[in-house]
């Protein structure tokens, strides 16, 4: 047999087989590649998003507002109100536990808690002990959230990874549908907590 006529058998088969090789290695690190891109350079991102509240992805922790507090395992609905608890304060208290109820099975997963700045009156006081038994309250740093929250006054409703890290915020307006669909979709996607 001559050694010419094999050798020009064999490659178009190894031609074939290279380029089999080169499409493989594109399909597999290709989507890598652009994805890479995509978040390095921020083009093709959806607008769309499926939470409510405001994202907050920078890192801040709940001792970044001037909440000072022993570690959690469970997610945590952390009112936080700057001044006195006003109506709008009492408001997301009370939508705070709502919203814990509201989660029913998964409800040992997570905690409310109230944070003020300065002392609550006495009769709401009384009233929250009554009322809200399993309600945390802490004291909140008003310089340190201040800072924070670059000069916001009014009572906000944080959602609080296991870690402590802020995860989303919203303000006195939110609707308490809103703010359990958004805790829902977490709690769905945590293995944490």
């Amino acid at each position: 047999m001559n050694p010419a006529i094999i050798l020009s058998d064999a490659s178009p088969s190894r031609r074939r087989g290279r380029w089999q090789l080169l499409l493989l290695l594109a399909l597999t690190i290709g989507p890598m590649v652009l994805a890479t891109a995509m978040y390095q350079w921020r083009f093709w991102v959806p607008d769309g998003r499926n939470y409510h509240g405001e994202l907050i992805g920078n890192g801040q922790s709940r001792a970044d507002l001037g909440v000072q507090s022993a570690e959690e395992t469970r997610w945590q609905i952390l009112v936080t109100a700057p001044q006195d608890c006003a109506e709008d304060c009492r408001q997301l208290v009370y939508l705070a536990r709502q919203i814990q109820i509201g989660l029913g099975r998964e409800a040992s997963r997570a905690s409310h808690a109230l944070a003020n700045a300065q002392p609550l009156a006495d009769d709401y006081s009384a009233k929250l002990a009554r009322e809200y038994p399993q309600l945390e309250r802490f004291s909140l740093d008003a310089q340190a959230y201040d800072k924070a929250t670059e000069g916001g006054s009014a009572a906000q409703l944080w959602i609080i990874d296991p870690h402590g890290n802020l995860v989303l915020r919203y303000d006195a307006k939110v609707k308490g549908k809103a703010v359990l669909n958004d805790l829902r979709h977490l709690l769905k996607l945590s293995n944490i907590g």
